[in-house]
């Protein structure tokens, strides 16, 4: 037995474990010398729930497990990892079970972050139930005033309204039942969490934690593509977060570990900050970069046009289609997606009849090759909209697959809107879609496939499965794994990640996958609180939002749909070919503005100059701030007042404001001095009216 403490310090980071007759427990983690975290009353490193063990406190609280509670120290080492970071490695082991926890903290090698995953293995004699186990678990936020102090930010997430931040006191969530009066804690927590194949509906799977008075802040991320759930509560009058993948009372989840077996949770990353709420998201941004599969998307940034949004909205044609391409191109598009129907030839609608993923003979008269041919020949790289993980119920590929290659419970197929889930645990489903992108990809020469996912299946399948959210876990890994054999055999394929727009923004997914759709609004007055928000879940660069000028709309409106996907990736729409020459100037000058802005995207943090965006906020501005540049989008949407005042890192007096688009623009400009600080007054004299700025500051020292 270690009679000292752990003390780790990877880089700026600094983690102490303390080691006594039970388990490891994390005492506190710091950076740049500053405890972030420390606790009076340390909670292991991870948290087990055994059934027939449970907690020493009944309460709605991923906390307190008897069984980590009674774990032993082990061994513990010290290692480089892949990319450059450092990795610890601490085991325990729970004599009364035989489970032994062996958890790896990888510190990101560019930032205060780390990555946390353990494996549990059944080292006893005999089964061990487990009904859930944390990912991450981490006591005394802020110290013995944390829970006088901290504020709690989390986001809800709904289709066509996606990233809607909020914060509130930690008090105002956590009801101050007077404990000392008591004796015992609280039983309840402040969660969130997601249920099924969506894992961001409802609200995000990232949360920070901030001291205001100093600016530390602690932020986290579950990296799960399914059921999730985070929570921060008050324990020892401390306070506390918990993050954990799927649970067994809120998803059905449950785990049975025969002698011999192993188990690996879901990875979570924990970010340290000393800048408040966007320096966390900052270190967010940074270990989201470090732990992507490599691919030259993420630095090209190539313009998409996708042919649905506001436009053909899923009929596309041969017709419809070529004039479009050539207007694409001529604006400046290096990607042009074919997105829903290319596949529809049926009488009664596609919904309910897709899967086998063919070209529509009465769609494309000579073949979908020859549109295809047609976008290579203008210089861009073809795509499809493909969802893979569904079968409709009408489809033939329903009957040529088996029952046990798609979700079921009870012994019957799961039905959701019309489809099939199919479940990728079973050989015959990957081999299925394997065939379909194989075929797409080497036959017809697609380079850019949009994979959306349109239905959530519930609880999960509960076929070869302990319980339907155990079943869910195996198809969501397999899914993963499927994605990863799909880019290994086609590693220049760019993969747009989508599932009705934002309900699966998740590091799982986009650490694999380049290009995220922010969301299926087709309001353009309603995206900029979404795409604004959208690099808080998300690198700037993975953001796509959709920019839909129209022939109908005003210059001021069309200016205003384009300036929002200029700060991510720009994903354009709309019906160019029916355009102006007026209107194709505009949308054409937005493209060589973003292809000037995209070099410094893939670099840039984010921040914003007017705060979180509200859902129903008059004015909307979102920057990137990367060395001696800042550029800033502003959206005035509606209201009286036409101006505002912007806080931009770095400002001076010395500053130059230059608006990049629109280039020719009639916004006023004003750097002012408050409180000796430089700050910038923009004025938009018309609502909607947006504009894009770029900000050269004096060179730092």
């Amino acid at each position: 037995m270690l009679d000292n403490d752990i003390d780790w310090t990877p880089g700026n980071l600094r983690l102490r474990l303390t080691i006594d007759d039970h388990s490891v427990r994390v005492r506190s983690v710091g950076l740049d010398n500053a405890e972030v975290a420390s606790s009076e009353r340390p909670l292991p490193l991870v948290e087990v729930g055994v059934v027939g063990a449970g907690r020493t406190w009944s309460a709605r609280r991923y906390i307190d497990s008897v069984a980590s509670g009674r774990s032993r120290y082990v061994n513990h080492s010290v290692s480089s990892s892949a990319g450059g970071g450092e990795t610890l490695t601490v085991t325990t082991a729970d004599d009364v079970t035989g489970l032994r926890a062996t958890t790896r903290l990888t510190a990101s090698p560019s930032g205060a972050a780390i990555r946390v995953e353990t494996t549990l293995s059944n080292d006893g004699l005999h089964s061990v139930d487990v009904a859930w186990v944390t990912s991450a678990v981490l006591g005394g936020l802020f110290g013995r005033d944390g829970l006088g102090s901290a504020q709690l930010w989390s986001a809800d997430n709904d289709w066509l309204a996606e990233y809607r931040w909020a914060g509130a006191d930690a008090r105002a969530l956590l009801p101050d039942v007077n404990r000392a009066a008591h004796e015992h804690d609280p039983r309840g927590a402040f969660t969130r969490t997601a249920v099924g194949a969506w894992s961001t509906d409802g609200s995000l799977p990232v949360g920070v934690a901030v001291d205001p008075a100093t600016g530390r802040s602690v932020g986290w991320q579950v990296e799960h593509n399914g059921a999730w759930l985070w929570q921060v509560g008050e324990r020892s009058s401390e306070l506390y977060l918990s993050a954990l993948g799927p649970t067994q009372a809120e998803h059905d989840w449950g785990l049975r570990l025969e002698p011999g077996d192993q188990f690996t949770t879901v990875p979570a990353t924990l970010v340290l900050s000393l800048d408040g709420f966007e320096g966390a998201i900052a270190e967010l941004t940074r270990a989201r970069r470090d732990l992507r599969r490599p691919h030259e998307d993420h630095t090209r940034l190539p313009v998409i046009f996708n042919d649905y949004m506001n436009t053909l909205m899923g009929d596309p044609t041969t017709a419809k289609l070529l004039p479009l391409i050539e207007a694409a191109a001529a604006a400046g598009a290096e990607i042009f997606c074919i997105d829903a129907g290319w596949y529809d030839d049926d009488a009664e609608g596609w919904w309910d009849s897709v899967g086998a993923w063919e070209p529509a003979q009465g769609r494309f008269p000579d073949g979908i090759d020859e549109v295809l041919a047609y976008i290579r020949d203008k210089g861009m790289t073809p795509g499809l909209w493909l969802e893979p993980e569904v079968v409709g119920v009408r489809s033939a590929v329903a009957e040529t697959l088996p029952d046990e290659a798609f979700f079921m419970r009870h012994g019957r197929r799961v039905v959701e809107h019309g489809r099939y889930h199919l479940d990728l645990r079973h050989p015959l489903a990957r081999k299925h879609l394997d065939g379909a992108v194989d075929r797409l990809v080497e036959g017809l020469g697609v380079g850019y496939f949009k994979l959306d996912h349109n239905i959530n299946p519930g609880s999960g399948t509960d076929h070869d499965a302990l319980s339907a959210g155990s079943g869910l876990l195996g198809h969501n890994r397999a899914h993963l794994e499927w994605l990863d054999g799909v880019l290994d055999r086609h590693p220049h394929v760019t993969i747009e990640n989508c599932a009705s727009g934002g309900m699966r923004v998740d590091y799982a997914m986009l650490a694999r996958l380049q290009v995220q759709s922010t969301s299926d609004q087709q309001d353009p007055l309603r995206y900029p609180p979404i795409a604004a928000a959208a690099p808080t879940a998300m690198t700037p660069e993975q953001a796509a939002s959709w920019a839909y000028p129209q022939p109908d709309y005003s210059d001021d409106l069309n200016a205003f749909t384009l300036n929002t996907g200029l700060l991510g990736r720009l994903q354009l729409s709309g019906h160019l070919d029916e355009m102006t020459d007026a209107q194709r100037a505009l949308v054409t000058d937005a493209v060589s503005v973003h292809k000037e802005l995209r070099r410094t995207i893939p670099a840039a943090r984010p921040f914003w100059p007017l705060g979180l965006p509200g859902w129903e906020d008059e004015w909307v501005a979102l920057g990137l701030e990367h060395e001696d540049e800042t550029l800033v989008t502003v959206w005035r949407r509606h209201g009286e007042d036409p101006t505002r005042t912007l806080r931009i890192p770095g400002l001076a007096q010395q500053s130059l404001v230059v608006p990049v688009f629109p280039r020719r623009s009639d916004v006023q400009r004003h750097l002012t001095t408050v409180d000796g600080e430089a700050q910038l007054e923009v004025t938009l004299p018309r609502a909607p009216q947006a504009v894009t700025l770029r900000v050269h500051h004096p060179r730092r020292a």
